[in-house]
């Protein structure tokens, strides 16, 4: 494995960010950033052998900052929403910033996806750490981050996540890339299937209502593979909240620690094919509902609605306020420990 560290840009108070180049033995290759331990470029084959990038991105460091459709990035310390930016712990209540609508999203504006991490080639690896001191965003405890990329010559990328505190707090950590697996367009001719039979219905303020109900017989049923355009305009509440899918799937037989296969997608026009592997019993997907007015793209290319879908692994959002739900609590001399695995074929 050939790894590269080259300077990318700078930090809007003038840290130095560095970018990091994965290359396997066919020439494909995956760009690492610290800003937010974030993927900026996966380039893989297709069909005839042409390597392209599969992802949203953006080609400065600049751009990474702030943007609304969290490109790539590990938001935290907790991804996905909290309602009301309120949770207790051990009899003690929490509050933290709001940012999406009335409620708490990805750690607040200052979350982890726009800090810039500590980072190292390590061996075969690049790492990336970051220390969250107590209070920050209004969660307790000091913690420490660490996002762990390996990549191999059989194109899988695997991330690997852990996590410890010094005080009882409460993690989801995922990582926010969108795929297009023919590089720019519209995803919604994307096949999907899903490894997942149960979904979580939400308000219209995407904050989950309670228990988990049957994909059978709805538009979110994605147990067979269909294009995700193929009933996004169903009058379905799910899909008029979200202005498109952006719900939570809970993978079916995910235990904890147990790598799981949680989707497939899959594009006939470059014949790309991704499978998505995790520790995590959740996966929110979502189809890039309000990519629109984000920042350019590679070549001044505009995104739109719709041009690209995050497969997220995660737990469940507003989980501090389910004690039904798997549990993201995480306490003194435990370590968090979460793996996502990223294999790209072409067939």
């Amino acid at each position: 494995m050939d790894i590269k560290k080259s300077l990318w840009g700078t930090s809007p108070c003038g840290k130095e960010i560095y970018k990091y180049t994965m290359t396997n033995a066919s020439g494909a290759y995956v760009e690492l950033s610290p800003v937010g331990a974030g993927i900026v470029g996966i380039y893989v084959p297709d069909r005839d052998g042409k390597i392209g990038n599969v992802i949203l991105n953006y080609p400065d460091a600049l751009s990474y900052f702030a943007d609304g459709p969290c490109a790539g990035k590990c938001p935290g310390r907790f991804a996905n929403r909290i309602a009301k930016g309120k949770f207790s712990l051990d009899g003690k209540e929490y509050d933290l910033p709001i940012n999406n609508g009335p409620n708490h999203l990805h750690g607040g504006p200052d979350g982890f996806q726009n800090k810039v991490w500590e980072s190292r080639i390590e061996g075969d690896a690049v790492e990336f750490m970051y220390f969250s001191a107590d209070g920050e965003a209004g969660y307790p405890g000091n913690l420490k981050v660490v996002a762990h990329y390996e990549w191999n010559d059989a194109c899988e990328l695997k991330l690997t996540f852990t996590a410890q505190t010094d005080a009882a707090t409460v993690v989801n950590l995922t990582n926010h890339v969108y795929f297009n697996l023919n590089g720019t367009g519209s995803c919604l001719d994307h096949v999907l299937k899903l490894n997942a039979s149960e979904f979580l219905p939400t308000d219209d303020t995407l904050i989950p209502v309670g228990e988990s109900v049957p994909v059978a017989g709805t538009p979110m049923d994605f147990t067979v593979s269909k294009q995700l355009g193929q009933d996004i305009e169903k009058p379905y509440d799910a899909l008029k909240f979200g202005k498109g899918y952006d719900n939570c799937y809970l993978i079916d037989g995910a235990e904890p620690g147990q790598i799981q296969l949680a989707a497939e997608l899959w594009s006939e026009e470059s014949g790309r094919k991704l499978e998505v592997y995790t520790t995590q019993p959740g996966v929110q997907v979502y189809t890039g509902n309000w990519l629109s007015g984000c920042p350019d793209g590679p070549d001044g290319y505009k995104y739109q609605d719709y041009d690209a879908v995050a497969i997220e692994c995660q737990h469940y959002p507003d989980s501090p306020n389910h004690p039904d739900y798997p549990t993201t609590v995480l306490r003194p001399g435990e370590v968090m420990e979460e793996a996502i695995i990223w294999v790209f074929k072409a067939e």
